[in-house]
């Protein structure tokens, strides 16, 4: 239920050079890019655009300004590949999202889980993250503690 894992200082000095620059919609584009290219390396503009509901013209403009940004390697034929630093911060990007979807959970809040996450994930800042990773993590270690907020969410 819980990823105890943390993120690298490198992931959020990156995110906090690019937070300026970078968009709610470009971090969720780089988190979806990041997410699937876990599998072969790469994804392709039109599996991206479907992921995230856009047209592959909306996703090929937000992809070419990621792009820009040095964040993404777009090839020809819609292949799309990201960067060192495009990699770094979307693997902060992917357990920022785990991190408040795990604290959702604990908090019982699984009504329109995902939406509270996307929500949540843009306003939130390192420090406040990490420390939601502490508390995920502590309840998961005392497991005995969370179950007797389940039952005291129940009375």
């Amino acid at each position: 239920m819980i990823n105890n894992e943390f993120y690298t200082v490198r992931g959020y000095q990156l995110l906090e050079q690019n937070k300026s620059k970078l968009t709610s919609a470009m971090e969720d584009y780089l988190e979806m890019i990041y997410r699937n290219s876990l599998k072969e390396g790469y994804i392709r503009i039109n599996i991206l655009a479907e992921l995230l509901n856009v047209k592959a013209a909306s996703a090929t403009r937000m992809v070419q300004k990621l792009a820009a940004l040095g964040l993404l390697i777009y090839k020809k034929y819609g292949i799309i590949m990201l960067s060192e630093s495009g990699k770094e911060i979307g693997e902060y990007l992917l357990k920022r999202h785990h991190i408040i979807e795990n604290f959702l959970k604990i908090l019982g809040c699984e009504d329109d889980l995902l939406q509270q996450t996307e929500l949540m994930e843009h306003s939130l800042n390192p420090k406040t993250v990490h420390k939601m990773n502490v508390f995920n993590t502590f309840f998961s270690d005392h497991s005995d503690i969370l179950e007797s907020l389940r039952e005291y969410q129940k009375n």
